[in-house]
């Protein structure tokens, strides 16, 4: 573990040249859009707020390029839907695998993107969708790309409250939702993109919160809490907000599973006015707030000031293979027997979640989890495709406690969820839900800790 230095804030940076952009990717009404298993509709009738793709394009002085891409939209049935679109995309830019970035915002109220879903109501219209958001995403890109200017990438935290604990016990039952007996992650990583005149471009808004606002009863496709997060923030400031999924496995909205649009968009103000709130200390470009002096007056005062840091021009990209245990499951064949038997609408919907995450993971007895981790600076990115629970990111930012630790989920694909090893003696839906034995959680923390020490290996021996 990194010893704390105490005599400076936690704040990182990085000069580099960069593009922004956006594009809508709204889907036409009428596709298959069931996220829950216990709505009673199948296709959306409305739309709340527009589902918006955004892209940060990066060309480092120190590194080749890097591309964050996001998406409104919930998450990846089909693995072989998600590599077909990201490899589609590395192939046009001629782009290695470490270099790319495609991470969803995990709303529950978006299109289905499973082409296995093409049989449902609406379903006829999902191949066509993916092709859209493959489009959207060139586009996306080569805007990006041909927009760069020279600024600045800068990092620092805040906090925000709406994100609670989600693992409810309730007579002997586990259940999904607010859980007020156990402390949640509350910690909100925001990053700010200027130019070379100091002129604020973008801001990234990184925080760990399921997107459950709208749930079951809801017939309208939207962005949950993301998009008036992002209204609040752009009505304000002028410039586009992006938004990264934090480690939310156990994270939710204490207000939740709801129909009425004005709780869903109060859920995204709170976020929003967190950004803004956090913002509002945040106007020093290239400064940190720095230990001074002592001075001894009616107590002995500890007196801090804004001291100019040297930005960092260093970047560097790995990928890390995470090897850990599947569960014994039953058969791809079996659970589909199980599935066309069932008569139970919502019965039927988990199995035929079970059924596809089955297909993925074929005949291995044990996953190969990627982890994409990039040094930024003095901050580094860690990003991988699974719902894993916040002591995730908690863990690993006290153990790098002077480096800005960035955690995105549901990055460059999904499998399912990753909960602590203590959680798999309860019937708790994130355990029965994940292919993922006891443990791999555990795993995942110690292996991204040293993918993350071979990324801080030079910047040790300088110092």
């Amino acid at each position: 573990m990194e010893q704390k230095d105490v005599r400076k804030e936690t704040k990182g940076s990085l000069r580099a040249k960069f593009g922004l952009s956006q594009c809508d990717i709204t889907p036409p009404l009428g596709i298959y859009s069931r996220n829950w298993g216990a709505a009673t509709f199948d296709q959306a009738v409305g739309i709340h707020q527009s589902l918006l793709m955004h892209c940060l394009y990066m060309v480092p002085i120190d590194g080749g390029e890097a591309v964050i891409l996001t998406a409104d939209l919930g998450w990846w049935k089909n693995a072989e839907d998600e590599r077909t679109l990201r490899f589609a995309l590395l192939d046009h830019f001629n782009l290695d695998e470490s270099q790319l970035i495609f991470t969803l915002s995990h709303t529950h109220a978006g299109p289905s993107i499973c082409s296995t879903d093409i049989q449902q109501a609406g379903g006829e219209l999902i191949p066509s969708y993916l092709e859209f958001i493959k489009t959207q995403a060139i586009c996306c890109i080569e805007q990006a790309k041909n927009e760069l200017f020279a600024g600045s990438l800068h990092w620092n935290y805040g906090v925000c409250d709406l994100a609670c604990n989600r693992d409810l016990e309730m007579d002997g039952q586990y259940l999904i939702g607010f859980n007020p007996l156990e402390r949640a992650d509350h910690t909100l990583l925001l990053g700010q993109v200027y130019d070379d005149m100091e002129t604020r471009k973008a801001v990234i808004c990184n925080y760990a919160c399921h997107p459950t606002s709208f749930a079951h009863e809801n017939d309208l496709l939207s962005p949950d809490f993301v998009g008036e997060m992002r209204r609040t923030v752009e009505t304000t400031l002028n410039i586009p907000c992006l938004f990264l999924q934090g480690a939310s496995g156990d994270l939710a909205p204490k207000r939740q599973y709801v129909k009425d649009p004005a709780l869903v968009e109060a859920n995204g103000r709170q976020l929003g006015y967190a950004v803004l709130a956090t913002l509002s200390q945040e106007n020093h470009v290239d400064q940190c707030w720095v230990f001074e002096k002592a001075l001894i007056s009616g107590a002995p005062l500890a007196c801090w000031n804004f001291q100019k840091q040297a930005v960092s021009t260093e970047f560097k990209q790995l990928v890390r293979i995470v090897k850990v245990p599947y569960k014994k499951l039953p058969s791809p064949e079996a659970i589909l027997e199980e599935y066309e038997k069932c008569t139970d609408r919502v019965m039927k919907d988990r199995l035929w979640r079970k059924y596809n995450t089955r297909k993925t993971i074929a005949d291995q007895r044990e996953a190969s989890i990627p982890v994409w981790l990039w040094k930024m600076g003095n901050a580094v990115l860690v990003a991988q495709a699974n719902e894993a629970y916040s002591c995730y990111q908690s863990t690993i930012r006290a153990e790098f406690p002077n480096h800005t630790i960035v955690f995105i989920n549901i990055a460059n694909g999904y499998v399912g969820y990753l909960a602590p090893a203590h959680r798999y003696d309860k019937d708790i839906y994130a355990v029965w839900q994940s292919p993922y034995e006891r443990g791999s959680l555990e795993i995942l923390i110690e292996e991204t800790k040293l993918g993350i020490q071979t990324l801080l290996t030079d910047e040790a021996r300088l110092d």
